[in-house]
Order: structure tokens, then sequence, then C-alpha cells
């Protein structure tokens, strides 16, 4: 199903234009709010803390971050830098710091891109002391030599990280992984289109009347946050997840792209590969080198799950990316969201319906007797969709899966729904499940 729905992307909009002002890092009240407004889309989603101080692998869940107020009072008297009006100025997990400083001394504090002199950088520090503040490089070249007050109201504390996960049952327990993260404070395409378009993905399949895969739905912090999810939960992913995808930087409306899985064959990968193929054919193709985002833990040996990452403008491949420019107005848009609505929609649609049909009858059937082949035969008859049935039936061996029948056929899975509808109700195929 491909919807042009634009009242669609506008309620995903919507929901990004909700979650844009608030402040989300890696732990803190932030991802609680952001949590807190997808409750309200998803009631059922369940909402976790893990203590800071907890073991996941190689890694130890890190204190909580809490900043009230940041800004830099410049020798006039001019505040600048101002946490409260752009939540990209402090340096993610700053140390707390009040006290007068030289300009020499406050620039090694600061951080901004000569190449985008408009832009405000996103730098974070999450496991080292340090503070900071990003700005504009225009407006660094404007700082005059004098005495600085430098302000960051901030805590570091035992606290928790928290994540949300959404189970929708299906009537196998095999399941299908969506992961997406919400660590990132105010920037769109990056953070904002994935946690919205899956809320909608989830929504959508909470109105089918019937899943064949269960759903497991993850709202977690980048990297932490996947690896505290997959250290309590590894022996169940790996027996259970047959495919999913790591849902990121699926907003802008100028191109798609596929990032692979580790393994590169997996359903995730073949479906991806061939939605987009026909969704979207110039696509664009990355290798698993390329990687940058939760499929790095998703995929690590010993993990080995089957996540691949079906995205528009791949994250650190658009100018914008991790900065103050990726935002609602310059970057994603109503139609950028639908779209990638659409492209994941197709996938997860695709894993729904990708049976390994059998033909129930010896030799080829006689299909005119049941209407499906012109009873008159002559030249010029239009049997594309005749052809499309017999070249069907002919892979048709229960060896074949239907996404391998559409490519040999050279359609979108998508076209052959009718075809096996069809074809089951006049008892001329069986199917069987792609994971049995």
């Amino acid at each position: 199903m491909i919807t042009d729905n634009k009242s669609l992307g506008s309620e995903i909009y919507e929901l990004a234009e909700r979650l844009w002002p608030i402040n989300r890092s890696i732990t803190g009240q932030g991802v609680r709010e952001t949590l807190s407004l997808i409750k309200a889309e998803l009631p059922n989603l369940a909402i976790y803390e893990v203590p800071s101080g907890t073991a996941a692998f190689d890694w130890t869940v890190p204190k909580e971050w809490l900043v009230r107020d940041a800004y830099i009072k410049t020798p006039s008297g001019d505040k600048i830098c101002e946490f409260r009006k752009n939540n990209l100025h402090v340096v993610g997990y700053s140390t707390a710091v009040d006290k007068k400083i030289s300009l020499a001394e406050l620039q090694s504090h600061l951080h901004s891109l000569p190449e985008q002199p408009d832009a405000i950088p996103y730098v974070t520090s999450y496991y080292e002391e340090r503070w900071g503040f990003c700005l504009a490089h225009a407006d660094r070249l404007n700082l005059v030599d004098g005495s600085y007050h430098v302000v960051i109201d901030s805590d570091h504390f035992d606290g928790s990280l928290t994540y949300g996960e959404l189970i929708i049952p299906g009537t196998s327990s095999k399941e299908i992984l969506l992961s997406t993260y919400i660590c990132h404070p105010s920037m769109a395409n990056n953070e904002l289109s994935g946690p919205c378009v899956t809320t909608f993905l989830a929504k959508h399949l909470l109105k089918q009347k019937s899943l064949r895969y269960t759903y497991r739905i993850i709202y977690i912090p980048e990297t932490i946050g996947s690896i505290c999810y997959i250290s309590k939960n590894l022996t169940h992913l790996k027996k259970k997840v047959f495919a999913g995808f790591n849902v990121t930087c699926v907003g802008d409306n100028r191109n798609y792209s596929y990032l692979p899985s580790r393994n590169g064959d997996t359903p995730s990968d073949k479906i991806a590969v061939h939605v987009l193929k026909h969704f979207y054919p110039s696509f664009r193709k990355y290798e698993w080198r390329d990687r940058g985002s939760d499929e790095r833990q998703y995929c690590a040996p010993g993990v080995d799950l089957p996540i691949a990452s079906l995205m528009r403008t791949k994250y650190g491949e658009y100018p914008e990316y991790h900065t103050s420019l990726d935002d609602l107005t310059n970057v994603v848009t109503p139609d950028g969201l639908l779209g990638g609505f659409n492209s994941l929609w197709l996938a997860l649609e695709a894993l729904e319906k990708n049976t390994h049909p059998r033909a129930a009858v010896i030799c080829e059937p006689q299909l005119s007797k049941r209407g499906l082949y012109p009873s008159l035969s002559r030249k010029n008859n239009d049997i594309e969709e005749t052809s499309l049935i017999m070249n069907f039936l002919s892979w048709s061996d229960g060896h074949h899966s239907l996404l391998e029948i559409a490519d040999k056929c050279g359609r979108p899975i998508w076209d052959l729904y009718p075809i096996i509808e069809l074809l089951v109700a006049h008892k001329l195929v069986n199917i069987r499940c792609y994971d049995q």
C-alpha cells in the first residue's frame, strides 16, 4: 500500500513540531517528556528505567544529566549562546560552570563550523567531563577581547536511562524489530523523523485486522540505549527477531537510501532493496562500512540480528546534518515524512505477505474455465495480467518466495498481492509462511 494521503504527512509533521523544543540527551527529563508525548499516541507503550551504573556488556549506564540554564555574558553585558533560545548552544553533558574568563580561555571551550558560518553545531561529551558552548562561526568572529561570564547550571547524578517499548502481537511469535532513537536535541531529520514516522507506523500496525508477525518497537537513546536493550534481551532477540529496521533520517524530501545489515543477505536486506528498486529506482545503496547508527549494535558479532536501515537521505550525507540547520523548515517536510512512512510500510507489508506459494495442481492449470485466461485466442489479446498469472504459477514450486517470484517477473511484490489472493481463492496455489 502506497498512500498519497497528505493529511498523514501533516499529522507526522505535527508530532515533530510538538517534540521539537524538548532538550533530549542520552538520559534525563527530555527523554521522559518525549516518551510521554509518544505514549499519548500509543497508550500501550511501556516505559522502562535502567539505573545509572548498570553494566551493559563493555559499557556502563552513565549518570543522568540535567541542565537548567546556560549562557555567556559578553564584556558589554549582552547574553549570547543562550540555552533557552536554542538547546544546541550547550555541549551535551556539560559539567557545571559559573565563572569569569578571558576570551582566550573561552575560545578553548567554543565550537563552531567555519565552513558553515550560520550553523550552530551539535557537540556532545558523554563519557569525559568537560563543558562547552556551540555557536555560529559568524557570531564567534564578532567576539571581542575582555572578560566573559560563563554559566552552565547543570547537574550529573545517579539516575537512570529511559526507553520505551511497544509489543504488537501477531499470529506468529517471530518478531520484526523497529528501533528508533530519542536522544538528540532540536534537530529534525537526524532526530525527530525517526520516532515520529515510527509512531505512525505503529499506529497503522495497530489498525490491521490481523498480523502475521509480532512487532517489537523500541524508542531508545542511540548507542548506549541499544547496547543496554540488547544486554537485557539478547537471548530473546536472537531467538525471535526475524527481520527489522533501524529507523532514522526518514523525513527530508531529497533522496532514498539503504544501508545493509552486516550479513547483507537477510530478509530485511532483500525486502529493502526490492522496495526501493521499484519505489524510487535512483536510491543510493551504501556498504556496511558506511554504518554509523544503531545498526552497529544490532549487527555486532555475537548479536547478529537481521537489521538494515531504509532511509531518506542518510545521516552525514546532507549539509545540515548535526547542526541547527537540520530543522522543520529547511530539511524535513510533511511530504518527506510521508515518503519515509510509505517506504517503510511497503517493506513491512512485504515481510507480512512474503509467503512461499506452491502450485496445488499438477501441470499447468486450465485458467480459461476459471475466467482467468481469454477463451478466444487471437494475436492482439491484452494478456499482460494473464501473462503475470502464468509466470507466477510457473515459479510457484514451494521453494521460491513471493519476493523472489516478483523479482523473476520484474514486478514489485505489491503487484502480486491480488494475484496470489485470486489463485488461493481458486485453489490453484497453497502458501506457507516465509519464516517456516
